[in-house]
C-alpha cells in the first residue's frame, strides 16, 4: 500500500466524532459531515481496488507453486525412467531442471507470504474503515434527530431555549475538556429549574447558620 493511502486510511480512522463536532461549529453540519462519509467511501473504494490486485497476484503465485511443485514430481519419475534405461544424459539435464526449480520454490514461498500477509493487512483495513463509516453515519443521524428535537423544542418559550443554549455550551467544554486532559468530563445535566432550586436550598442554609450564630450570640450576652 502507497504512503498516501496509508495517510488516508489514518486519516479517516483515527479522525474522532469530537474532531468531527469540531469542525462543524461555523460551517454546515450536514454537509461536513456528509462529506466526511463520501471520503471514507473514497478511500474504502482504494483500499478495496488494491486489496482486489494483491489477491489476484497471490491466486497467480499460487499457480505457479502448484505449477513448479508438479513439474518437480514429473521430473523424479522421469529421472528414474532415465537411469533405468542408461541414459544418463537425460537424467542429468532432469536433475539440472529439479535444480533450477528447488531454487525458485522458497523465493516464490517467500512471496506468497508476503501477498498473504498484505491480503490480510488490506481486509482489516476494510473492516476498520467499514465500521468507522457506520460510526460516522450514525453520529450523522444522531445529530439530524438532535437538530430536529430541537427545532421543535423552540417554541416552547424562553426557559426551554435557555436549558438548549446551557446544554451546548456544558457540552462543548466538556469535550474540550476531556480531549485535552484526557478525563472525563463534567458531564454537567443540571437544567435550569434545578440550578434555580439548589441557589435557594445553599440560600436557606445561610440564612439558618446566620440565625443560628446570633442566637449563640445572644445566649452568650444573656
Amino acid at each position: 500500500m502507497s504512503d498516501s493511502l496509508k495517510s488516508r486510511v489514518g486519516r479517516v480512522i483515527a479522525g474522532g466524532i469530537h474532531a468531527l463536532l469540531d469542525r462543524i461549529e461555523d460551517q454546515a453540519p450536514d454537509a461536513v459531515m456528509e462529506q466526511s462519509i463520501r471520503e471514507a467511501d473514497s478511500v474504502i473504494n482504494d483500499v478495496r481496488h488494491e486489496l482486489g490486485l494483491v489477491s489476484a497476484n497471490r491466486h497467480l503465485a499460487q499457480q505457479q507453486h502448484s505449477i513448479l511443485n508438479a513439474q518437480h514430481e514429473k521430473l523424479s519419475d522421469q529421472i528414474e525412467q532415465a537411469l533405468q534405461q542408461n541414459r544418463d544424459d537425460l537424467a542429468t539435464s532432469a536433475v539440472a531442471r529439479q535444480l533450477d526449480i528447488e531454487a525458485q520454490i522458497p523465493v516464490l514461498e517467500t512471496t506468497l507470504a508476503e501477498y498473504a500477509r498484505h491480503e490480510s493487512e488490506l481486509q482489516g483495513y476494510v473492516a476498520a474503515l467499514l465500521a468507522k463509516k457506520r460510526e460516522m453515519a450514525d453520529a450523522l443521524s444522531e445529530f439530524r434527530k438532535s437538530r430536529a428535537a430541537a427545532l421543535q423544542q423552540a417554541g416552547g418559550g424562553t426557559s426551554v431555549s435557555a436549558d438548549q443554549r446551557m446544554s451546548s455550551v456544558t457540552s462543548a467544554f466538556d469535550r474540550l475538556y476531556e480531549r485535552q486532559t484526557g478525563l472525563s468530563g463534567t458531564a454537567r445535566t443540571v437544567s435550569l429549574q434545578q440550578a434555580a432550586n439548589l441557589k435557594e436550598l445553599d440560600d436557606l442554609v445561610r440564612t439558618n447558620k446566620i440565625a443560628e450564630r446570633m442566637a449563640q450570640l445572644k445566649a452568650g450576652k444573656a
